[in-house]
């Protein structure tokens, strides 16, 4: 984005907009008042002067006085008032900005944040929008002073010295001339030191958060070599760009010393030979540095709002890329979703009847009606652009109250995926979601909002935040009681553990929850999410890094979950899939699959059960192991099968 897109922008924000009025007219109140001080001054050092030197001596001296400091007090009232406004309107303008960066990034959805290094995110909404504070505090109000004050003393000059206003008016372009083509310098300066902090931010932090691993395997001295390397490298960018800047001051500092060289002599000479009268001299010689001073502090103020334009080129980057996002998901990874992460796969095929609920063990049909359905998928697609295959291809499924279902089959397969669309984190390409009966595609923010209200959310990768325990459990409910925060803490097996920390509940966590192993950690996000008390619980490999007992107590509570409140899991674990109805998500099917299934020889009348189920495997093909595949039909070769949950390999074939 070009410099002047990027300023044009900044001013058309709201919080801006609004205050570009009031800073206009507040400069033009001030070129009158700097006009008239000026002139009052140069009367009144005059009228000084023609009485004798008794300052006091005459009623026009004290006028002129009383006139003068009127003036100034007005003049510097209305400064004060301006720069108090300009903070302000800073001050409100970078938190709205801020505000709609991070609201943009939440609206692209965890595939996009995890595309970006974290630090980098972090600066720019941080030190890089606090940056953009100078441009809009004294930037944009020193251009309109730079506008109003040289046109008012101009008009003035005009009226008391045409030869001195056409000296003005002939210099006074030089300064915005040679501070453009200083500034063209200048603005790549900053953006190339913006870009180098912001990978210098980025380095910095993936080497602090994976400093265990560099000192595991022995790189943490080669990787401090790099951070080395990457410092330096913005330290030379810092350094161009203040000595861009100095040049640029000495510039325009020169051209306005030259200018005022040139009509300070013509005017000395001038009222020497009696051609000009001591009252014009001293206003010619008062207004016309007025007129160039704004211009010179112009300069300045730019070099000093530079790098917050740098920022804000990228902040509004953020802005286009939420604003033109289309209906299927971005490319990228999808760490938030984590485990298989989202557009990873090479691409998927499933294919899934309508599941009926678990009750005492015993399996059962039911068909769900409209008013019972939380999630349906109808032929869904998802594909994910820069990608060979579709991370999902022709899925469906219906998720009813009640259910208790865990999605399996191998990594990449988009089980993920499944989870990322029912979260909203992505749309279809191709088919419908259904959310609570609500077509994703036609959901806004607020209706999303709504939606993930209903949810319950355990990431494979589970974040916790400096805080206290009960805080962070109760997160997903902030006005949940201490009562409900320890019931969902029994039911992640995690009371042991409280009862051993030194404040209980209350214990002070670190950063990520610093002082408990993974698996506590992964019990206190399963608390959060039992907690939150929601009607769906979407869980990502909810036992990982727990122990058998541990793992055992977990699905127990999950057991005993309400018959309304419906559970929705990815897990690869055998005890974990024999918890629930298994879903079973086929992995990618290539060409030559489809051309040419591979079908199980015919089994022997006398083959045990189990013999059967053994050579059927035998002749899959190895990523079908555990996982059921159905033989597509050739009249319809690219839509598989619906298989039963459940339905074992041989039976189905």
């Amino acid at each position: 984005m070009s410099g002047n897109r990027t300023r044009a922008r900044v001013g058309r924000l709201p919080e801006v907009r609004r205050h570009l009025a009031v800073g206009w007219l507040a400069a033009t109140g001030l070129a009158v008042l700097t006009v008239a001080q000026l002139e009052l001054l140069a009367r009144l050092i005059v009228a000084v002067i023609d009485s004798g030197g008794a300052v006091l001596g005459g009623r026009g001296v004290a006028g002129l006085a009383v006139a003068l400091a009127g003036v100034t007090v007005a003049r510097a009232v209305l400064a004060g008032c301006r720069e108090a406004l300009a903070g302000r309107t800073a001050a409100r303008a970078t938190a709205a900005l801020r505000h709609r960066v991070l609201t943009a990034a939440q609206q692209l959805g965890p595939h996009w944040v995890s595309g970006r290094r974290t630090g980098e995110l972090v600066a720019l909404t941080d030190r890089g929008i606090d940056a953009l504070t100078p441009y809009l505090r004294d930037y944009l109000p020193q251009l309109a002073l730079a506008a109003a004050v040289p046109v008012a003393v101009l008009i003035r000059l005009c009226w008391a010295d045409p030869t001195s206003a056409l000296v003005v008016a002939a210099t006074l372009p030089l300064i915005p001339l040679f501070g453009a083509l200083a500034g063209r310098q200048a603005r790549f300066a900053t953006r190339r030191q913006w870009r180098r902090l912001s990978v210098l931010s980025g380095h910095f932090l993936d080497t602090v958060l994976g400093l265990p691993t560099l000192r595991g395997f022995g790189r943490a001295g080669a990787h401090a070599v790099r951070l080395r390397a990457v410092a330096d490298a913005h330290r030379r960018a810092t350094m161009t760009a203040l000595r861009v800047a100095f040049l640029t001051s000495l510039v325009l500092e020169l051209v306005a010393a030259l200018s005022l060289a040139l009509l300070a002599v013509p005017i000395g000479l001038r009222l020497l030979a009696g051609e000009l009268d001591l009252r014009t001299a001293l206003i010619v010689l008062l207004l016309a540095p007025e007129a160039y001073l704004p211009l010179r502090a112009l300069g300045a103020r730019f070099h000093a709002g530079a790098a917050g334009l740098a920022a804000a080129d990228d902040a509004f980057a953020v802005l286009d890329t939420a604003a033109t996002a289309p209906a299927v998901p971005a490319a990228g990874r999808a760490g938030a979703v984590d485990g298989d992460r989202v557009g990873v796969a090479d691409g998927g095929r499933v294919g899934a009847a309508s599941i009926g609920a678990v009750g005492g063990g015993a399996r059962r049909a039911r068909r769900a009606g409209p008013g019972s359905v939380l999630v349906r998928c109808e032929d869904v697609t998802v594909r994910y652009p820069g990608r060979d295959g579709p991370a999902l291809c022709g899925f469906e499924l219906t998720v009813a109250v009640g259910d208790r279902l865990v999605l399996t089959g191998p990594s990449g397969v988009g089980k993920s995926t499944v989870l990322a669309l029912v979260l909203g984190f992505v749309r279809p390409t191709r088919g419908r979601v259904l959310l609570g009966g609500r077509d994703l595609a036609a959901m806004d923010r607020t209706e999303l909002a709504g939606w993930r209200a209903r949810l319950g959310w355990l990431p494979q990768r589970p974040r916790l935040f400096a805080g206290t325990l009960a805080a962070n459990v109760a997160l997903g409910a902030p006005g949940a009681d201490e009562a409900r925060i320890r019931r969902a803490i029994r039911a992640a097996a995690l009371g042991e553990v409280v009862a051993g920390l030194p404040a209980g509940l209350h214990t002070m966590l670190g950063e990520n929850g610093y002082g408990l192993s993974a698996g506590q950690r992964q019990r206190v996000a399963l608390a959060r999410a039992l907690c939150r008390d929601a009607p769906l619980l979407l869980v990502d490999e909810p036992t990982a890094r727990l122990d058998a007992a541990t793992e055992a107590a977990v699905l127990a509570a999950a057991a005993r979950l309400p018959a309304d409140r419906t559970l929705l899991a990815v897990a690869h674990r055998p005890a974990a899939i024999a918890a629930a109805r298994p879903v079973p998500l086929l992995p990618p099917m290539t060409g030559a699959d489809r051309a040419s299934p591979l079908r199980p020889e015919p089994a022997a009348p006398d083959r045990a059960a189990s013999g059967q189920a053994a050579d059927a495997r035998a002749v899959s093909p190895p990523e079908a192991v555990g996982v059921d595949r159905a033989v597509p039909s050739p009249a319809a070769p690219h839509r598989p099968v619906a298989a039963a949950p459940g339905t074992d390999l041989a039976e189905l074939r």
